[in-house]
C-alpha cells in the first residue's frame, strides 16, 4: 500500500541525514507543508536545534510578490527556517533520496489573519469572533483562499497536493493555554458554536428562509442545557437536530455546505489550472458533512467528482475507521487514504500500525498516510519501519 509520512522543511533543512532516515522507513512519499499554521514542534533528531516556534501561519515559501500585490489578504513570509525557500529545498533533498513529494497546504486555519483583519472571522452567536477561523463565506476570504491554495500546492518539485481545512473551521482549536474543556461539548454544542453569523452568513440563512435574528436566539437556547451541565454530549447530527430543531438545522447546514462545496470547487479547479498534467489533489475530509476543522465535512459523492481523493482521520478503535471510511467504499478510481498518527505523545499507536492499516484497507483504504516523521521518537519510528516491512 503506498504510505506518505507528513513532515515539516524544518525537519529537513539543515540536517543532511534526514531524506535518508525518512525513505529507510519504507515509505514512497513526504507529504511536505507549504503553508501550514501557527505551531510550536519539536525536532528530536536535528543536529543544530530541538524547537522550532513558527509564531503565526505563514507560507513556506517565497509569496509572489505580483500576485499579492495590493490585496488586504496575503500569506504571510516565514522567518524561522534558515533558507529563502524552505520548501524547495526540503523538496529537493527528498526527492534525492528517492521520495516523491506532495504538498501539503492549510487554508482555512489562521490565527494571525484573524487578529489583523477581524471582519474576515467565524463569528459565534453570542457575538464571540474566532481568529483561528476565517469566514470561508466571505468573498474576500474565499479569493485569498483561492489563490493561496494555487500559489502554495503547485510549488517546484510537488507531484501533487492534500489540502486541509478546505471549509469551514469552528470552534474546536488547539489555542495556547486552552481552557475550554470545563465544559463537555459533543457534536451537537460543537456544532452549534461554529455556526457564524457574520454578515454574509446572516445573509446566507436569510436566503435558506431563516430569520437570522430568530435563529441567533435558537441557538443560544439550545446551548442553555449546555451551559448548565443539564445537557447530555451527544454525537451524531441527530444531536444537533435535538438541540436546535430538525428544521433549523438542516436550514443551517444547506447554507454551509453550499458554501464549503463552491470553495472547495473554486479551490481544486484553480490548483489544477496552475497544475500540469497528472498533478493530484487530495483534501483531508470527513464523512460527515457538519463537521469542520482540519478535516473538513464533506458528501463523498461529491467531494470525489471534485477531487483525486481524499485522507481520513483514522487513528483510534475500529469504529472511528469505519465510520470515516464506510462511506466512501466502492471509489475504486479516488484515493483514500488513512490517516494514522504513529506518535505515542500525541495519541497515536506505532505499535499496532500494522494491525490498523490492515483493518484500513479492509474497509476500502488503498494508501497510508503517517502523521507525523518528524514529531515521532526514534522508538516509534523503529516501530513504523518494522510495520512497513511487515505490510511489505
Amino acid at each position: 500500500m503506498r504510505t506518505s509520512a507528513f513532515l515539516y522543511p524544518w525537519d529537513v533543512v539543515g540536517d543532511p541525514d534526514a531524506p535518508a532516515r525518512i525513505a529507510d522507513l519504507g515509505i514512497q512519499q513526504v507529504t511536505l507543508a507549504a503553508a501550514y499554521h501557527s505551531t510550536r514542534a519539536l525536532t528530536p533528531r536535528h543536529p543544530a536545534r530541538r524547537i522550532v516556534t513558527a509564531e503565526h501561519a505563514a507560507a513556506l515559501y517565497p509569496p509572489d510578490a505580483g500576485r499579492w500585490a495590493g490585496r488586504a489578504l496575503r500569506p504571510y513570509p516565514q522567518a524561522w527556517t534558515a533558507s529563502d525557500d524552505p520548501f524547495a529545498e526540503a523538496a529537493e533533498a527528498l526527492a534525492g533520496a528517492g521520495l516523491d513529494v506532495h504538498s501539503w497546504v492549510v487554508l482555512a486555519h489562521n490565527s494571525r489573519l484573524g487578529a489583523e483583519h477581524p471582519d474576515t472571522s467565524v463569528v459565534n452567536a453570542y457575538g464571540d469572533r474566532y481568529p483561528w477561523a476565517p469566514c470561508v463565506a466571505r468573498p474576500e476570504v474565499r479569493a485569498y483562499l483561492v489563490d493561496l491554495a494555487a500559489e502554495a500546492a503547485v510549488r517546484d518539485g510537488a507531484r501533487g497536493t492534500e489540502l486541509e481545512s478546505c471549509g469551514w473551521y469552528g470552534f474546536a482549536h488547539l489555542h495556547a493555554h486552552d481552557k475550554v474543556a470545563g465544559v463537555g461539548l459533543g457534536d451537537a454544542a460543537q456544532y452549534l458554536m461554529s455556526l457564524c453569523f457574520c454578515a454574509v452568513c446572516r445573509a446566507g440563512y436569510a436566503g435558506q428562509g431563516l430569520d437570522p435574528e430568530e435563529l441567533g436566539a435558537a441557538v443560544r437556547r439550545a446551548l442553555e442545557p449546555v451551559w448548565s451541565g443539564s445537557g447530555s454530549p451527544d454525537a451524531g447530527w441527530e444531536a444537533v437536530g435535538k438541540l436546535l430543531g430538525a428544521d433549523l438545522a438542516e436550514a443551517t447546514l444547506r447554507w454551509r455546505t453550499e458554501v464549503a462545496r463552491s470553495l472547495q470547487e473554486a479551490v481544486t479547479g484553480a490548483v489544477r489550472a496552475a497544475a500540469a498534467p497528472g498533478f493530484q489533489v487530495l483534501l483531508h475530509a470527513d464523512p460527515a458533512p457538519y463537521r469542520c476543522g482540519a478535516n473538513v465535512g464533506v458528501d463523498p459523492e461529491h467531494i470525489l467528482s471534485v477531487a483525486d481523493g481524499v485522507v481520513l482521520p483514522c487513528t483510534g478503535a475500529d469504529a472511528v475507521r469505519e465510520a470515516v471510511l464506510g462511506p466512501f467504499a466502492g471509489a475504486p478510481d479516488a484515493v483514500v487514504a488513512a490517516n494514522l498518527t504513529v506518535v505515542r505523545g500525541m495519541g497515536g499507536s506505532p505499535d499496532t500500525l500494522g494491525r490498523d492499516a490492515a483493518h484500513a484497507a479492509s474497509l476500502g483504504a488503498n494508501q497510508l498516510r503517517l502523521y507525523h516523521a518528524g514529531l515521532a521518537s526514534d522508538p516509534d519510528l523503529a516501530a513504523v519501519a518494522g510495520a512497513l516491512t511487515r505490510l511489505g
